[in-house]
């Protein structure tokens, strides 16, 4: 059976993350995509210029359309943009609590621009992680959450991996590619404990996108029923592929996006027909 993923999250134009990024993640990973979007954006790139949101009850009309004819099998949630949109997500979602949910908080983009309101901080902790079944956040991000600094090591990842797990979500992934070094380490604390994911850190500037990316790969590997650690690793894995072969595409000068369908692509770079 092919597995139907939803995703709540907003529209990136230049196709490297937002939704756009997420329905290329489920379809690498060969679950159906659907979307509801709750922002559209004017970015490319080098940044983001404009962002004009939905209307919140839209944001929950399209959800309850979703849920009103079709089996969903995983939500992934992402920019959410305030907090009168997360109180409609959280509304929309909360008659449906059988459903895995993987919530990636998407606070500021990779251009440095803010994506989350600082009013909306305190209704996503208290109405949406409690609904998440993994919670997905990056340092800054962790750190946000938790109105604390930045982890600057291994130590302090762990720590606010735990502490955020004690906010109601099942399980939290905090991803450690803004650490300094060689390595890019992330910490999954779930029921089962502490658990760590390496990888070696790929030196490239194309990384648009990859936080949407493993989000909607983990959402993809739950729906087909991964534990949490095999869709981590799973998710993980794929994610380095399109980061590594982010090279072979050419899509603006900035911080080009991660390359979804690297396994499925053959190579064209130096070919013409």
């Amino acid at each position: 059976m092919i597995r139907n993923v939803l995703s709540i999250a907003g529209s990136d134009p230049s196709g490297g993350a937002g939704i756009q990024a997420d329905l290329k993640a489920f379809s690498a990973r060969g679950v159906y995509g659907m979307a509801a979007l709750t922002a559209l954006t004017a970015q490319n790139t080098q940044g983001v210029s404009g962002v004009h949101l939905v209307p919140p009850q839209f944001v929950a009309d399209q959800i309850e359309a979703i849920f009103a004819d079709v089996r969903v099998d995983a939500v992934k949630i992402g920019m959410i943009a305030n907090a009168a949109i997360a109180e409609a997500v959280a509304g929309a979602l909360a008659p449906h609590r059988g459903v895995p949910i993987v919530l990636d908080p998407v606070m500021i983009a990779k251009g440095g621009a803010a994506l989350l309101a600082a009013d909306a901080v305190d209704v996503l902790t208290q109405r949406l992680l409690p609904l998440a079944t993994l919670l997905t956040p990056n340092l800054p991000e962790a750190a946000a959450l938790l109105h604390e600094p930045v982890a600057e090591n291994r130590e302090a990842m762990a720590r606010q991996a735990q502490a955020l797990a004690k906010l109601g979500p099942l399980a939290v992934l905090i991803k450690g590619g803004h650490l300094d070094g060689d390595e890019s380490p992330d910490v999954l604390a779930s029921p089962e404990g502490l658990t760590w994911f390496e990888a070696s850190r790929v030196p490239t500037k194309n990384t648009h996108g990859t936080g949407c990316t493993l989000s909607s790969a983990l959402a993809a590997e739950i729906a087909k029923g991964a534990t949490l650690t095999e869709a981590v690793a799973t998710a993980k894995h794929y994610l380095a592929g399109a980061v590594a072969a982010a090279g072979t595409l050419s899509v603006g000068s900035g911080h080009g996006p991660v390359q979804h369908f690297h396994a499925l692509w053959p190579a064209t770079e130096g070919r013409t027909k």
